[in-house]
């Protein structure tokens, strides 16, 4: 089979399975290893061989950690010193101390043992988001605490990153300490380079292209970016997703991020679809006979060693038993993560074939053996701590990137920026975008929560969480940009309600069409201001005036509709 025929079977396949998985509502990672599995060469149906697909998975983690490095700018980094910098940090050492020295102390190499004992310590944000957030837990503290945990866990990967190749090129403690140094000194020379390319580049760069408004403009000089940082940190002899990860802190730091991460998502996804398909295909059933009780034995290793470790810190922090136990049992779950750390490991000959795939199946078994805790963490953190444990002390509060319950405002014209002003004077969260660069800073320096980015596109609604949004208001100055956000809102959370600004009656009757739940004609609403003043003139009582107003707003506008001049 020619390379577009095997391409063209690959995409087939991976269309069908994510479909399935989906329509069941089991995570799509599952289905991309699943996917890997069919089309490996140790399964029979047909084999992929495509020569550049290694090179394209590498890609998927270098984006991953770039859209993490957004999450987890250097401010944000510092405002998470407290509670989930402390706790997620003992959680990876604590865990990957404990396997490495139980798997040590049974004569595996010390290399070997730390590669597996970081593998095991990851837990998937990707399932624990998505299953909280079908069973509705996402927001309650223990749903908090624990995916907060779990994103954490994606930043503590970084330095395994560069530490673990080190491992596989050492042969004493003396050469491995050596190592160790020189990669750890090459890492925060990477970093200063960048964070200063950074703050003096990226910033102009980026409003520079944002004045041509031009979505591919802005998408390409993303690409380029990522991939620049990423090759220069590989030039040290680092990791391209360590490289990646860098750029992402930095631009997390500025007002183009959440746009930059809607132009990165679809390359993300596709490709990090396509390394998780890798590892699925590093997979060998037919060595499974011969390493299922290993396999096992690790499943069961990552999910006590997790349980036991979160139980015991989160506990020592201050939380009461039963909010501990159910953070635990979200943390149990193996880690896609941890298949990055593994990939690096092989790479780097830390980990051999046969500890590769004992690995590899037990972070695959733990997986789907996690998902089952997660979704049934209530009943059992009940039975393990009694049915009358009730969460009745409240933990603190997780800081997060973005909280539901706020309100979402796009643009920052005469008409958005009033909006915020209101919105701020009372206290409420919101968070307005706007296209034009100029507005956005001017917002900033007046205090508001302005970012660049365009509202209309779903991909950055997906990061805001636009769908946990309170209202969201349109006040963009063009009709069309208008009707396109309220339709693309309408499809993304259509349970979310959208107020929107139109120039007329036409403009109000196709926004409600396309599922604003009100849209004010500005020209009319300008009438009916200049008309209530006149009554209040005429000493009508303000509140026949307010009921003469509503009754026309009412009514749909009308008595007004027949003379639009």
């Amino acid at each position: 089979m020619n390379l577009l025929g095997q391409i063209l079977l690959l995409l087939g396949i991976t269309v069908a399975i994510v479909v399935l998985f989906q329509r069941l509502r089991i995570p799509t990672s599952l289905g991309y290893l699943l996917v890997g599995v069919i089309v490996s060469p140790y399964t029979f149906g047909p084999v992929i061989n495509v020569p550049e697909f290694s090179a394209l998975a590498e890609f998927g983690v270098v984006f991953l950690l770039f859209t993490i490095g957004l999450d987890f700018s250097l401010p944000q980094i510092h405002a998470l010193r407290g509670q989930v910098l402390k706790l997620g940090t003992a959680q990876v050492a604590l865990c990957t101390a404990l396997v490495a020295l139980l798997l040590w102390s049974f004569g595996m190499s010390g290399p070997a043992a730390f590669a597996i004992g970081a593998i095991f310590a990851q837990s998937s944000s990707t399932v624990i988001g998505s299953l909280l957030g079908e069973q509705g837990e996402d927001a309650t503290p223990h749903g908090r605490l624990g995916l907060a945990m779990s994103v954490f866990q994606d930043v503590t990967a970084v330095p395994f990153i560069v530490i673990i190749p080190a491992l596989g090129v050492a042969a004493t403690l003396d050469v491995i300490a050596m190592e160790l140094v020189l990669a750890i000194g090459k890492a925060a020379v990477a970093f200063a380079l960048v964070y200063l390319a950074g703050k003096r580049l990226l910033n102009p760069l980026f409003g520079t292209v944002s004045r041509f408004r031009s979505s591919e403009l802005f998408t390409l000089t993303v690409l380029l970016v990522a991939l620049t940082s990423a090759w220069a940190t590989n030039a040290f002899g680092l990791s391209l997703a360590f490289g990646a990860f860098l750029a992402g802190m930095m631009l997390g730091d500025t007002v183009f991020r959440h746009q930059v991460e809607s132009s990165i998502r679809p390359f993300r996804d596709v490709l990090l679809g396509l390394f998780f398909i890798g590892i699925g295909m590093m997979l060998n059933p037919a060595v499974l006979p011969e390493i299922w009780h290993w396999a096992l034995g690790g499943t069961l290793l990552i999910l006590a060693s997790k349980i036991l470790v979160v139980v015991v810190i989160v506990r020592r922090s201050g939380i009461e038993p039963m909010g501990a136990w159910r953070t635990a049992l979200l943390l149990a779950v193996g880690g896609e993560f941890g298949f990055a750390i593994l990939a690096i490991s092989t790479q780097s000959n830390v980990l051999d074939g046969l500890l590769g795939q004992i690995a590899l199946t037990s972070t695959l078994f733990a997986i789907i053996a996690g998902a089952v805790l997660i979704r049934f963490n209530g009943l059992i953190a009940s039975r393990l701590v009694g049915p009358s444990a009730l969460e009745t002390q409240r933990p603190p509060e997780v800081p997060s990137g973005t909280k539901g319950n706020f309100v979402l405002v796009g643009g920052y014209g005469r008409v958005g920026r009033t909006i915020c002003v209101l919105l701020q004077n009372q206290g409420i969260d919101y968070m307005a975008f706007d296209m034009d660069l100029a507005r956005v800073v001017q917002g900033r320096a007046a205090g508001h929560q302005v970012l660049y980015g365009d509202i209309s596109e779903p991909e950055l609604l997906t990061a805001v969480h636009a769908e946990r949004a309170s209202l969201v208001v349109v006040t963009i100055d063009d009709s069309a940009a208008t009707y396109r956000c309220v339709s693309s809102l309408s499809n993304f959370c259509p349970h979310v309600p959208v107020v929107a600004r139109a120039r007329d009656l036409d403009s109000s009757e196709r926004l409600l069409t396309a599922g604003a739940a009100h849209a004010y004609p500005e020209t009319i609403e300008a009438s009916l201001s200049l008309g209530a003043t006149t009554l209040k003139m005429l000493a009508i009582p303000q509140q026949d005036i307010d009921a003469i107003i509503q009754e026309v707003r009412d009514w749909g506008y009308s008595t007004v509709a027949d003379d639009k001049a």
